[in-house]
């Protein structure tokens, strides 16, 4: 079948079916789902292979997708790819007579540009597909490909291994972003059975993680304790202060919303929660929401 559909319209047709089934990568995908629930041409057509980091179906001239697994008992992937100095990504060849094909793969991929699918292991046999990813240089003393994980990345790429320090932290900073979010969003929903904490509304397509203090602040740590799974609405109404949570997991709307009179978007969606404990709060202790954090953010709810 790979012959009989180019190749150029099964990425196309993959990176569209991923944009619709992750939410354009907001929500993890299962092997089961990669192997198996992607179709083109009438024909099943999976995204990864068994026992394989790199997918390069036969017949074709480049790679189609990289994967990063985090094996059975383990809390973090098996290989060691990492982000570089200069704020790329870095992905590790294959070093063994059967990945000669696959990395060749990647190299055809690098020269012509092809965008790749990244699938990034959260947990054994779960993965945040990052996508489309360009790989943009070899290393081969360290034998390792340069990956840039966004569009800007892909223009920002230099042609000098120098780097001014202000690009390389920003650089830094979006790599980080782009990798780490994804794992702190499925550690908060995993911890809130993915359910609202103020509404319990579980349809993961409309729940956030929200972070009590900002990631760029001090304290602001990606861990579950410094998260909340929240719908939309309710992550809008927690960033703008319209909405606070007490320590003790009380939950406060503004003043100035409680006393206004509008559609039952407002009434039951933000009013009726005043003075509520939160519907949803995880069931071990050690991943709920830390009370000096939550005291801090509602403070600022107070002053606003």
């Amino acid at each position: 079948m790979s012959g009989a559909v180019p190749e150029e319209h099964v990425r196309a047709a993959a990176l569209q079916w991923l944009s619709e089934v992750t939410f354009d990568g907001t929500v993890p995908v299962t092997r089961d789902q990669l192997s198996n629930d992607f179709s083109v041409g009438g024909f099943r057509f999976p995204l990864v292979d068994a026992g394989r980091g790199i997918r390069r179906p036969a017949g074709w001239s480049t790679a189609l997708s990289v994967l990063t697994a985090v094996p059975k008992g383990s809390r973090g992937p098996v290989y060691d790819d990492a982000e570089g100095p200069d704020g790329y990504h870095r992905y590790k060849l294959r070093r063994d007579a059967r990945g000669a094909a696959e990395n060749e793969g990647l190299r055809t991929a690098m020269t012509r540009q092809t965008p790749l699918i990244w699938f990034k292991g959260l947990a054994p046999s779960v993965y945040q597909a990052i996508f489309p990813v360009y790989l943009m240089a070899e290393e081969d003393e360290l034998s390792q490909f340069v990956m840039a994980l966004t569009e800007e990345q892909r223009r920002l790429w230099p042609t000098s291994s120098r780097f001014e320090e202000n690009l390389r932290r920003y650089l830094l900073t979006t790599t980080r972003r782009r990798l780490h979010q994804p794992v702190f969003a499925y550690r908060v929903m995993q911890a809130y059975g993915t359910r609202c904490a103020v509404c319990s509304l579980g349809h993961r397509e409309l729940l956030d993680a929200a972070h009590i203090v900002p990631d760029a602040e001090e304290g602001g740590a990606a861990v579950v304790t410094n998260g909340l799974a929240l719908c939309k609405i309710h992550h809008a109404a927690y960033d703008r202060h319209i909405l606070g949570i007490r320590p003790d997991y009380t939950v406060e709307i503004h003043q100035r919303l409680l006393e206004e009179i509008d559609g039952p978007m407002l009434r039951h969606g933000l009013q009726d929660h005043h003075g509520r404990t939160l519907m949803t709060i995880p069931t071990a202790r050690a991943q709920r929401p830390d009370p000096d954090r939550l005291h801090r953010r509602y403070d600022l709810f107070r002053q606003a």
